[in-house]
Formats: C-alpha cells, structure tokens, sequence
C-alpha cells in the first residue's frame, strides 16, 4: 500500500514540477531564430513520453495495490495474452512514430540550407572560439588544421587567393545581421568540440578533420552566449563566446573595422629596439633586464613571450586591466599610454622579449607535493607540462617568473579583481579555473611546485 501511494505522488509531483518549471525560468529560452519547429518537436516528444510515463506509473501504482498479497489470494501465471501484445505493440508504434516522424521533417529543412544564406565559420579548439567571414569575393579561402601556426591561427592557405580577402576574427564574439539566413561551416583544430546557441536551437559538433554545418535564421537582436556542449577536456566549462545579432547597418559597422587575412599577414615585423630607449620608464618597476622588482610591485617580465606581453600591454591602454580593486595594475594603465601606437606596442613587446632570460628568485614556499597534484590535474592542460605555456591555449610562461606574482594574480582572478572585464577574452576563463586552489595556501602550493620547473 505505501509504494502504490508512494508511485502515485511520484507522478503528481512530476505533473506539478513540470507546469510549474516555466516560472522558475527552466523551460525553453527565448527564441530567436526561425526554428520554432524544433520547438514543436520537442513538445511533441515531452507530450508523448510525459504521457507514457504518467499512464504507466499510474498502472503500476495500481497493479501494486490491487494485487497486493492477501491472505487467501492466489497468484495466476498468465505466460501469454494475444490481445494486450497487439495493443501495446500498436500504441508504442504510434508514440514512436508520433515522436520521430515531427523530427524528420526537420532534419529534412535542417540538411537543406536555403539559397543565398551567407556563410561564415566557426572553428574551435581548447578552449576558445574564432570566426571567419567571407570578404567581398563571397567566399572563404580554403584552410586546413595542418598550415595552422602562432601568425596563421585559422591555417589559411597561403597560396589560395580566395582566402586573402577573408575576415578573421580571433576573439570570441561574432556578429550576424538579423533576417540573413546563415550557414556556419564547423572545424575543430583539436578535438571534438560543439557549437551552440541555446536562442537558435540548433546545434553541432565540430569533428577533427571535417567540416560539418549549421544553419539558421537570426530574427531578433541581441547578445547571445556560445556554449560548447561536448566534453573537450578539462577547461571545456569555460569555453564560452558570444553571438551579437545587429541590424544591417551595425554589424556592416563592425565587420569593416574587422582585419582580413592578407592584412594580418602582411604586418611589418616588431622591431626590438625601435622602442629600447622608451623601456627606459618600464625600467623603473621592473627593472633594466626586466629581472622584476618585488618591492615596487614590478614582476618580472623577461622570459614571457612577445605575444602575451603585446596582449596586456593593449589591456592596460584599454582599460580591460587596471580598474577598480586592481591597485598596482592602476599604476601601470598611464604608463601604458606613452605607447601611443600600435607599432609602438608591439615593438615594445618585442624587445621585452628579447631580454635575457634568468629565473626569479623564490619567495614563495609551499606544499610541492600538493601543489604538483593542483598543477598537473588543471593547470598544465594549457601551461604546459614544464610550465612554458604556448600561443596556442593563449598561456603565458609560468616558470621562472615571479612567484609573488603568480600569487596576487590567482587572488584577483579568484576575487574578480581581475578577468571579469567584457574585452578580457581569456582572464574570464581563468577566473574559473583559479577556484581549482581553495585559498592562498594552496595557491602559494602551487606556486612552489612552479618554482621547481626550469
């Protein structure tokens, strides 16, 4: 008698929690793309199973009471029954048909892009987005995971001269005009990976070594988040992007302000000592090899690729570092504007990057054992095994660099100090993964551990 009861309120709880779910907000996201017939599939099939399992359940709770043991009734072994194979084999046909046939009416649109849907590609590796248009032939350039390297991350061909106009954008908010049919051509550099818009509905994998498709039909304005919903390794919950739908006019805007590939390809070489003698003010804090300065908050700099240091140079003169909470980043954002070029930027970078490289001295100490356990299961996968980092996971060297640092930095991403800035495209994913250290012990752990790396 209790199970039977405890069945039956098992279905009138699902009953209530699902008419229920709409107003704590777990149902369906705003649509905004022309697929409202998906949504109509999946009703469909919730319709269909939510109805099963009530009808079951409740002739289960039944079956429980109604032949429950009682003295004096015998059970009857009954191995067949013709009549009820027939009618269950019928309705459980229905339901199955009922569910699928809806779905393959929309796989039959979903296969078939409509003419004159422009084309774009997304392409996702650990753990981030990028995105290339077409220029104004109307057409991408071929491109291959095998010519991708540190100045041609989409791996452009070269020679393809369909490629040269093409737009690339490296970071991870893309753009679309409302009311243009779209197709977005998929392509992994790594591992699986998969691209969706829960606002569009549908979604795919990106396959290592194919390039498969989407298609949809962006009908309303505003900013949507890019998920990847296949498990890609350890920092897949921070691979996150955005899709920003315009009017035609915005987003002609902001495609034309966007580089093609020919013009990234085709940028003058940094020159280290065009800016040597303006490193001279850089000095001051961080020293005249660029050793670092503890006492003046300066970290070390010598050591860290051109890139990254070009990358925070640019943060601190647009403001993505250096803002509230953030005392000593404050003090660099002025000294940051003496660069009033991008030239200047990059030539800057570039010499830093020239700088011998000595190993800072250690200030921090820790449990090494346990700071190896941290490193390895979350850190390494993008910093790499001996600490080096590499432009491919967009991580900067670790080893040898100042270990002081390290600390302050993993409490202000912990703190939200630091990387919660909309323009820090890759301090966002390290404000989650800094939570894999529960404190300034285990952070000061790691910290030893990296300081045994060479």
């Amino acid at each position: 008698m209790a199970l039977a009861v405890a069945i039956f309120l098992l279905v009138v709880g699902s009953i209530f929690f699902h008419f229920a779910v709409p107003y704590f907000g777990w149902w369906f996201t705003d649509i905004a793309a022309d697929w409202g017939s998906i949504d109509f599939t999946i009703t469909v099939t919730v319709i269909v199973t939510g109805t099963v399992f009530v009808l079951l359940n409740l002739f289960l709770a039944y079956c429980v009471y109604k032949f429950r043991e009682k003295e004096g009734h015998k059970a009857v072994y009954e191995p067949e029954n013709a009549k009820l194979e027939v009618w269950l084999s019928v309705i459980t046909s229905i339901g199955v048909i009922a569910m699928l046939a809806p779905g393959l009416f929309v796989w039959a649109t979903f296969v078939n892009v409509p003419e004159g849907a422009t084309e774009y590609e997304v392409m996702g590796q650990q753990w981030q987005w990028a995105f290339r248009y077409p220029g104004a032939d109307g057409q991408l350039g071929f491109a291959d995971t095998a010519l991708v390297t540190e100045s041609n991350p989409f791996g452009v061909n070269l020679d393809d001269p369909r490629g040269q106009d093409d737009v690339v954008v490296t970071g991870p908010e893309m753009h679309l005009p409302i009311n243009q049919p779209v197709k977005a051509n998929l392509r992994s550099n790594d591992v699986l990976h998969n691209y969706t818009v829960p606002q569009f509905r549908v979604k795919m994998d990106l396959v290592p070594g194919l390039v498969s498709y989407l298609w949809f039909d962006p009908n309303k304005v505003g900013r949507y988040d890019i998920l990847c919903e296949e498990l890609c390794g350890i920092g897949h919950f921070v691979m996150r992007g955005s899709v920003v739908v315009d009017t035609q006019e915005d987003f002609d805007t902001w495609i034309a302000n966007q580089p093609t590939f020919a013009e990234t390809q085709s940028r003058i070489a940094a020159n280290p000592a065009a800016d040597q003698a303006q490193y001279a003010l850089c000095a001051t804090c961080h020293g005249a090899a660029g050793e670092g300065n503890q006492s003046l908050n300066g970290p070390k700099l010598a050591g860290q690729s051109a890139w990254y240091i070009e990358r925070q140079l640019n943060y601190f003169k647009n403001g993505v570092r250096g803002g509230e909470g953030d005392t000593n980043g404050a003090v660099m954002a002025p000294m940051v504007q003496t660069l009033a070029t991008d030239d200047a930027v990059r030539n800057m970078a570039a010499y830093i990057a020239s700088l011998p490289d000595t190993p800072a001295p250690t200030t921090v100490t820790g449990d090494i054992d346990n700071g190896y356990d941290i490193y390895d299961r979350n850190c390494a996968a993008c910093h790499l095994d001996d600490g080096s980092g590499t432009w491919y996971t967009d991580a900067p060297a670790l080893a040898g660099m100042s270990d002081w640092y390290f600390v302050t930095q993993i409490s202000n991403f912990r703190a939200g100090i630091r990387g919660l800035h909309r323009g820090d495209n890759y301090g966002g994913q390290m404000v989650g993964m800094a939570t894999a250290m529960s404190g300034i012990k285990e952070i000061q752990d790691v910290a030893a551990y990296i300081n045994t790396l060479k």
